[in-house]
């Protein structure tokens, strides 16, 4: 059952900007003050809101650190098909993030850490090795040009980028 058109609407406030002063949500929402936060207790109660994230430019920041996407082609099982092996390899503390895909693989998997070895090892050594794992590949994030919606601004233009 889908939420109605006011939740709807604060949904989508809330996934653009969390900070937003409630003032300025039940403005923008023609509701009161109290109304918009009796939509974050039921958002958050039912589900529909999981947390609340900062997106951080970690390279602005100076911080290293490595992120990887895995793709991985597993065995489904008959009694559950892929919501097993998708459960067992998010309960890794490594591992930031699973989807269930379609196409050319199964699961993707993303990771965060501070160096290549550190993520190469967990993939070699407690991810692969998982019984219901066919294959995995896995590619490493070179740059960020947009997250989220939002675009990395100000980076350095590189000059053996090719600029017309």
């Amino acid at each position: 059952m889908a939420v109605d058109k006011k939740m709807e609407d604060f949904l989508r406030l809330m996934e653009k900007n969390a900070r937003l002063p409630m003032e300025e949500i039940a403005a923008m929402l023609d509701i009161s003050t109290e109304e918009v936060g009796r939509l974050m207790d039921e958002a958050q109660e039912k589900g529909y809101i999981h947390g609340f994230e900062t997106l951080v430019d970690w390279d602005q920041a100076g911080v290293d650190r490595i992120e990887a996407m895995i793709e991985l082609h597993v065995s489904p099982r008959k009694s559950c098909g892929f919501d097993e092996i998708a459960q067992s390899i998010a309960a890794f503390n490594e591992v930031d993030t699973v989807y269930l895909m379609s196409g050319t693989y199964d699961l993707l998997v993303e990771l965060k850490g501070h160096t290549f070895q550190e993520i190469a090892l967990f993939v070699a050594k407690r991810l692969s090795p998982l019984d219901d794992v066919i294959s995995t590949s896995t590619s490493f994030k070179l740059r960020t040009y947009k997250q989220s919606g939002r675009l990395y601004q100000g980076e350095e233009v590189d000059d053996r980028e090719w600029n017309e």
